[in-house]
């Protein structure tokens, strides 16, 4: 039998939406056994408190981005809040070519640039409820300098506005709801019409 393609699922939301901890939630164990997986993004930004190199970023030099983006490394790559960042194309293609679902957790342009590059993605908007409650995340997490707040808070409500942009929305008031949505949307988008495969139809002829 034919092996069903992979699935990629870009994740996105401004600073403070909650897209990296809704990402933590889907990759439970079983998932990872059914070849659920997490793209590692490469960034110049420097590790935060608790971070590690390989887990949540791979953490690289100015000039060592550059030769990725000469090598064609990248699916997508920009810069965002001050600092690079790009979706390495290997572990993609070969979720695609393997089977499983490929979790992407990236920033608004790279979103739209993955749809471009894969257009059977599926790509699902994180909203918080509200600016206030969007800002007192930001604060709270108090991993940015009062500037990098201002930079993230300001891209974060022109990034809002094009949440028509997504395929899906998501309202992340509270975070185990947000997760059950998320993952009714996942096991649901194989159901859509578009996604029918003429042989299927073929054995309904009549």
């Amino acid at each position: 039998m034919k092996r069903k393609p992979g699935t990629i699922v870009v994740i996105s939301s401004p600073s403070g939406g909650g897209k990296t901890s809704i990402c933590r939630r889907l990759l439970t164990p079983a998932r990872k056994r059914r070849g659920w997986a997490f793209s590692i993004s490469y960034t110049t930004r420097r590790k935060r408190r608790g971070e590690r190199n390989g887990r949540e970023y791979y953490f690289v030099t100015d000039s060592e981005f550059r030769k990725l983006i000469k090598a064609n490394f990248f699916a997508e790559h920009f810069k965002v809040h001050l600092y690079r960042y790009g979706t390495p194309r290997k572990p993609m293609e070969e979720v695609i070519r393997n089977g499983g679902v490929m979790i992407l957790d990236v920033d608004v342009q790279g979103a739209f640039r993955l749809k471009k590059e894969y257009p059977e993605a599926i790509t699902i908007f994180i909203l918080p409820p509200s600016i206030a409650e969007l800002r007192k995340r930001l604060i709270k997490r108090g991993t940015e300098t009062k500037e990098q707040r201002r930079v993230r808070f300001e891209n974060a409500k022109r990034e809002i506005r094009l949440y028509r942009r997504f395929e899906y929305s998501v309202f992340n008031e509270d975070l185990d709801t947000a997760v059950k949505e998320v993952l009714s949307i996942i096991n649901c988008h194989h159901c859509r019409t578009e996604k029918v495969r003429p042989e299927q139809i073929k054995k309904l002829s009549v």
